[in-house]
């Protein structure tokens, strides 16, 4: 190992490590870190959320198109349930000329426990011709 270099002329020289301030950054970071992990949970509840939302939508105009074809309702249901998951509700009705799917599922993880539910609402005209 080489000597170490003198001080320039007129420098002070360097001031010794203060052993106080050693684990300092440890117990920062003790301190941080719950509050990055909380808000990392935060985060993902919401992708989760707007996820479900975004399926329940699809379905929702899934559902609308396959009762705009002519579909029965018990196959549009199914259709809507297949693409937004479990523990979906699915009501297939009528408003003036449209065909109406309504889709709701409840969100998942901790937003449950709160009783929030996702819901999309897709309407339609029936092809000429069809039933609806």
């Amino acid at each position: 190992m080489s000597p170490r270099p003198a001080p320039a002329a007129g420098a002070a020289p360097a001031p010794p490590p203060d052993r106080r301030a050693s684990g300092g950054v440890t117990a920062e970071l003790a301190v941080a870190l719950p509050g990055v992990v909380l808000l990392l949970l935060v985060l993902l509840t919401a992708a989760s959320a707007a996820l479900t939302q975004v399926r329940v939508a699809d379905a929702a105009r899934a559902g609308a198109r396959a009762a705009a074809l002519g579909e029965p309702a018990g196959q549009v249901s199914a259709v809507a349930a297949h693409l937004a998951g479990r523990g979906v509700a699915v009501h297939v009705g009528r408003e003036g000329g449209y065909v109406v799917v309504e889709v709701a599922r409840d969100l998942p993880g901790p937003l449950a426990v709160a009783g929030l539910r996702a819901s999309a609402t897709a309407r339609a005209l029936p092809e000429p011709g069809e039933q609806g």
